[in-house]
């Protein structure tokens, strides 16, 4: 792991994102990419008369001036940081820095209320992940002197999810963490037999060209699976597929990959198909 991109809106949530950045850098030696976007539109910066440009000027040096006091943090001390600004929202351009800088990763936090909404500058954190070609790791609450040791995949095992699979693979690979996966199997029509859920996994694990063990874990939802099993292996993330730009997706119905990013007691990584 090389580089990291840090969205950052000086919120409470964005510093939580920041200092599980800062214990990967440290551990990794990774380079931080801080991202700041401005609230600036064209109409303010263009205009002639409801706005002049010297106030436009002032409003840009004052964010980049609080930007840089922002990141003026202990925890920071050894870790290269590059700062970044960007007049205005535009949630590909996520992407776009993290692809043009070639970044292993996105970390980002969520205030966790409402599932993935709300983010930096007060966009949609969805919005990220459906821009992102890489993974993207979203931090709800305060992680002090984070560890990734143990890293939870859980998948539906279909052939879609191949890619996503691999991703999450290289991901755990790359924090050097454990790869724990799971498939969820819940009472009604999703269902799965013993021998059925272990068959569907066998052809997935052959098309993926793998051979790694996974655990069937019974439930009576697939968030509650997701949730519980990690609770009980300890896991320090958990992974998730998504359909990029469709949206977050899942390998069950509902709008699970949300629902486990809010209720997650520990840091959520989404991985595109």
């Amino acid at each position: 792991m090389k580089k990291i991109v840090v969205p950052v809106d000086f919120s409470e949530q964005s510093e939580y994102a920041l200092r599980v950045a800062a214990s990967l850098a440290e551990e990794h030696g990774a380079e931080i990419l801080a991202l700041h976007m401005l609230e600036l539109n064209q109409a303010i910066v263009t205009s002639s008369e409801a706005f002049h440009p010297e106030q436009t000027v002032f409003l840009i040096k004052l964010a980049e001036k609080r930007f840089t006091e922002f990141l003026d943090k202990p925890y920071l001390d050894g870790i290269k940081i590059t700062p970044i600004v960007k007049h205005f929202k535009v949630f590909s351009e996520v992407n776009d820095v993290a692809t043009s800088n070639e970044a292993d990763l996105i970390v980002m936090g969520s205030h966790g209320t409402d599932g993935l909404k709300e983010i930096f500058v007060g966009s949609n954190a969805e919005r990220v992940v459906r821009n992102s070609d890489i993974p993207v790791l979203v931090i709800k609450k305060e992680q002090i002197n984070f560890k990734a040791r143990k890293f939870l995949f859980a998948s539906g095992f279909k052939e879609e999810s191949i890619e996503a699979f691999h991703k999450a693979k290289n991901f755990a690979g790359l924090l050097s963490a454990e790869l724990k996966l799971v498939y969820i199997n819940t009472p009604g029509d999703d269902f799965l037999s013993t021998s059925d859920a272990n068959e569907r996994i066998s052809k997935f694990l052959s098309k993926a060209g793998v051979d790694i063990k996974v655990d069937i874990y019974n439930d009576y939802s697939v968030e509650n699976g997701i949730l519980n099993y990690g609770d009980e292996i300890a896991a320090d993330i958990i992974g998730i597929p998504t359909h990029g730009r469709q949206g977050l997706s899942h390998f069950f119905m509902g709008s699970i990959g949300e629902d486990i990013a809010n209720h997650s007691n520990v840091p959520v990584v989404t991985f595109k198909i």
